[in-house]
Order: structure tokens, then C-alpha cells, then sequence
């Protein structure tokens, strides 16, 4: 197949202290052109994935937070785990949603990690979420294949939060990339996602644009979705459910809790999961 090299400018990203091979990060997207169509059937990211860093890229793709004043609590959490935790990527999934992404974001800047949303790679890859729509509705299976190359890659690197799109549950492939990291399940009750599409706080991935914003049966097209990925959430090494976090912390409505709260109680869970890690290892150690 002949290979078109898609995507273009590189930017350099606030980093508080990067490694030095990730000084600038790159776009670096190539798309496939299948020999018998002008369409691209398929998209993936260059194979040579730290090219991908060392390059540059573009803002909707992957950024670091703008650096804010985090709180004692999620200060303290990051002293206790950083060192242990050496720089393994983190994946969220569950419905993508303000929480999930905001969350991401927070979590980048707070570990000092980059963070990346895979739907955007796969739509920039494809040459925009209208080319990606289009893709869908000529070739799906060439989506879904582009959303796991997208993962194969993101899976090799360190140091990264990852808002993995619905698709990266959707078969056992992607589940097995997550493993490389440690994925998490944002579980956010869907009336707030439904909130979130209906007043724009969150862009649709291309694959989820047939839910429609003006629709009265928009929870019920959620509930389909969340339903659909269910299982493949629920493979997450924990699972933080944002109306578990109001009860134990004492508000009367999930939308209470604040980005500080959900942070730390992902925090927690990365420093169980890192903490076991450490013991099995210590106990696999030779006397």
C-alpha cells in the first residue's frame, strides 16, 4: 500500500520537568491508502513510536495541563507513589465524559505526565472527525484496526495518562495493550454524560456522533453504549465510580464532587495497585 503522511505541525508543550527525549512531541500520523479506493481504509500511527515524541504535535492531540496550584492532599499522594510508580502510563476508560477528561488532564499535571486522548489520534490519523465519520461508515473494521494500532503504540511509551476512546474495550486485543499500563475505570453516572453532550462540554468521537445531542432518547442511546462496554470496563485494574466518591464523602449529588476529590481518589487506588506490585515482586525475590 502506499503510505501518505498526514498531519502536520509540531508545537513545543509546557512540561514541568520532561525527560529529555520528550523535550517536544510529534504527530507523526501516517495513513494507509487501500489500493483500490482514494479513501484511507486504514490509519495508524508511525511504527517508529519514539519518533512519535521527539517530533512535535499538535494541540488537539496530546497536551500536558496548564499548571495550577494542586492541593496539599494530591501533593502528598504524588510524593508517596511517584517513586514506585516509574513512570507507568495510566489509561482511563469508561464513556468519555467532562469528569474523564478533566481528570486526565489533572492527573498529567499532577504526575508531570503527558497526557493523550486516543480518539483524537485515530480522527487526526483518519484526516479530521469528518474523514473519520466516513471511514466509519465505508469501512468500520479499518476504524476499529486504526483505534488498536493507535493503542499498540500509546501502550510502548511511559510517563503518559491515556483517556482511551469506547473502542479500546471492545475486544480482547485492545484490553491486552492496556495491561501494559494501569487502566482505570471512570464510572460516571450517565445523566451527567448526557448533560455534558447536551450542553457541548464534551466534543462526540467520531464513532459516537449517532448519538444525537437534541434527542430525547439520548440516555437511552447512552445506556445502549455503556452497556455495550460494560464488560470491558469492568477487566480495569479499579474501577472509581463518581456516585460511590459523593456517598462516602458526603454530598447529595454526584456532581458535587470536585476534581480535586476524584484525583486523590485515584491516587489512592494507583498506590494500592503500585503497593501490591511491589510486594509480589519482593516476594518473587531469591533468598
Amino acid at each position: 500500500m502506499e503510505i501518505i503522511q498526514a498531519i502536520g505541525r509540531c508545537v513545543w508543550i509546557h512540561h514541568p520537568s520532561p525527560p529529555s527525549q520528550f523535550s517536544r512531541i510529534s504527530t507523526g500520523v501516517l495513513s494507509n491508502l487501500s489500493p483500490n479506493s482514494t479513501f484511507p481504509s486504514r490509519t495508524k500511527l508511525i511504527p517508529a513510536t519514539r519518533a512519535i515524541l521527539e517530533k512535535g504535535t499538535s494541540e488537539s492531540v496530546a497536551t500536558t495541563a496548564v499548571e495550577n496550584d494542586q492541593s496539599v492532599a494530591i501533593k502528598k499522594r504524588v510524593s508517596e507513589i511517584a517513586p514506585d510508580l516509574k513512570g507507568t502510563s495510566i489509561f482511563l476508560v469508561g464513556i468519555n465524559s467532562s469528569y474523564k477528561s478533566s481528570l486526565g488532564r489533572n492527573l498529567a499535571d499532577a504526575l508531570r505526565y503527558y497526557y493523550f486522548d486516543s480518539d483524537s489520534l485515530v480522527e487526526e490519523a483518519a484526516g479530521g472527525k469528518s474523514a473519520a465519520i466516513s471511514l466509519i461508515e465505508k469501512d468500520e473494521e479499518g476504524y476499529l484496526a486504526s483505534e488498536t494500532e493507535v493503542l499498540k503504540q500509546l501502550s510502548s511509551m511511559g510517563r503518559m495518562i491515556v483517556c482511551a476512546g469506547n473502542g479500546a474495550v471492545k475486544n480482547s486485543t485492545n484490553l491486552a495493550l492496556l495491561r501494559h499500563g494501569i487502566s482505570i475505570w471512570i464510572d460516571v453516572p450517565l445523566d451527567l454524560v448526557a448533560r455534558d453532550i447536551m450542553e457541548d462540554r464534551i466534543q462526540l468521537s467520531a464513532f459516537d456522533t449517532s448519538i444525537c445531542k437534541s434527542s430525547p432518547e439520548i440516555l437511552a442511546q447512552l445506556t445502549m453504549l455503556y452497556n455495550s462496554g460494560r464488560s470491558g470496563y469492568s477487566t480495569a485494574d479499579a474501577t472509581i465510580s463518581l456516585q460511590k466518591i459523593a456517598s462516602q464523602l458526603g454530598y447529595d449529588e454526584p456532581d458535587s464532587v470536585t476534581m480535586d476529590d476524584l484525583s486523590v481518589e485515584v491516587l489512592k487506588e494507583i498506590e494500592k495497585l503500585v503497593r501490591v506490585k511491589k510486594m509480589m515482586q519482593e516476594a518473587a525475590r531469591p533468598f
